[in-house]
C-alpha cells in the first residue's frame, strides 16, 4: 500500500478543517511545528497546534519547570511565549511553506484578552483557533475559566464573535463534570471540543523537603493520564453535537484506535512527541495498517463504535 493510499483511508474534515489525516501535534509539546521538521512530514499532519499564545510576550515561570514523572511528566512553563505580534509578524510567515494547519492555542486573563487575540489572529494562515480556558481569570479573583462553565462560556462566546475562524474549545480535566463544561461551550459555539488539557499534579523533594517545581503544582501529562482522558472523551462525545479532538497520554496508534473507538473524530499528541519526535508519523503508519487489516476503507468508520451494545 502507497503512502497515499494509506492517507487515503484516513483523510477527514472536522469542522470544516481539512485534514490528511487525523492525526494532530498538541499545544505545548510541538513548538511552532519548524522544530520538528527533520522529523515530520508536517503536511500530513490534521494539524499543529502551536505554542500557547498570548495578547503580550510572557517569560514563563520561574524556577524547574518540568519534572519527569512515572509514566509521564509534570510541566509548569508558565505560558512563556513571545506574544501574538511576532507570531503574527515573523512566525507564521516563516512557517507557511511547511504548508500544515496551523492552529493556534490562545490565552488570556480576562474574557476581553481572548476577545482580542481572537480577532488578531482572524487571518490566512491560521486554520483554527484553539481556547486554552484553563488560566486564571485575574480580574476575577483568580477563578479558573476551565473549572465554572459560565465563565468558560463567555470566553467562547467572546472569541465566536471576533472570529470567522473555527474555535475550539480546550476543557480541563479538574472539573466535577466535564459534560457539564463540553455542554456549556457547544452551547456558546465551540465548533470543535478538544480534551483533555493536563491534570493538576505535584512532586516533592524528599532531601529538600520542598516541591520540585518551581510553581509547586504543574500539569500532568503522558501516558498515565490515559485512561482518565479516554473516560472523558466518551463522555463528551456521546454529550454534544459537536466533534472532539482527543487527547491525553496517547503514545501508540493503539491509544489513539481506542480514542477514535471512544468517539473522538481526531486525536492530538502531545508528551509522546518529547521521547520519540516521529511518534506522530509511526501513528499515521499503524492506523492504516489497522484500518487495510480490518477491511475498513475510512477512519471514521470506526468513530464510536465501542458505544454500539453487544450482540446477544
Amino acid at each position: 500500500m502507497t503512502r497515499h493510499e494509506m492517507d487515503g483511508r484516513l483523510q477527514t474534515s472536522v469542522a470544516g478543517i481539512k485534514m490528511r489525516t487525523p492525526v494532530l501535534a498538541a499545544s505545548g509539546t510541538f513548538g511552532f511545528g519548524e522544530e520538528f521538521a527533520d522529523f515530520v512530514d508536517l503536511s500530513r499532519l490534521g494539524g499543529v497546534m502551536v505554542k500557547g499564545t498570548t495578547l503580550k510576550p510572557r517569560r514563563g515561570n520561574e524556577g524547574v519547570r518540568v519534572a519527569e514523572t512515572p509514566q509521564g511528566m509534570l510541566n509548569c512553563i508558565g505560558l512563556e511565549n513571545p506574544g501574538a505580534d511576532v507570531l503574527l509578524t515573523e512566525i507564521l510567515p516563516r512557517i507557511r511553506p511547511y504548508n500544515m494547519n496551523v492552529i493556534v492555542n490562545i490565552s488570556g486573563s480576562s474574557v476581553e484578552d481572548y476577545a482580542q487575540i481572537a480577532e488578531r489572529l482572524n487571518v490566512p494562515d491560521v486554520a483554527a483557533l484553539e481556547i486554552n480556558i484553563s488560566c486564571p481569570n485575574v480580574k476575577e479573583g483568580g477563578i479558573v475559566f476551565g473549572t465554572d462553565p459560565h465563565a468558560a462560556a463567555a470566553v467562547v462566546r467572546a472569541v465566536r464573535q471576533r472570529t470567522q475562524k473555527p474555535v475550539i474549545a480546550k476543557l480541563s480535566p479538574n472539573v466535577t463534570s466535564i459534560t457539564e463544561m463540553a455542554l456549556a461551550v457547544e452551547a456558546a459555539g465551540a465548533d470543535i471540543i478538544s480534551l483533555i488539557n493536563t491534570l493538576i499534579g505535584m512532586q516533592i523533594d524528599i532531601h529538600r523537603w520542598r516541591p520540585v517545581l518551581g510553581n509547586r503544582t504543574g500539569g500532568l501529562s503522558g501516558p498515565a493520564v490515559k485512561p482518565v482522558a479516554l473516560r472523558m472523551v466518551w463522555d463528551v462525545a456521546r454529550a454534544v453535537r459537536v466533534p472532539v479532538i482527543g487527547m491525553g497520554g496517547i503514545a501508540s496508534w493503539e491509544d489513539a484506535v481506542e480514542f477514535f473507538l471512544a468517539g473522538a473524530s481526531a486525536v492530538a499528541v502531545g508528551t509522546a512527541n518529547f521521547s520519540d519526535p516521529r511518534i506522530t508519523m509511526k501513528i499515521c503508519d499503524g492506523l492504516a495498517r489497522y484500518l487495510q487489516e480490518r477491511g475498513i476503507s475510512h477512519i471514521n468508520e470506526i468513530v464510536g463504535k465501542a458505544w454500539d451494545e453487544p450482540s446477544v
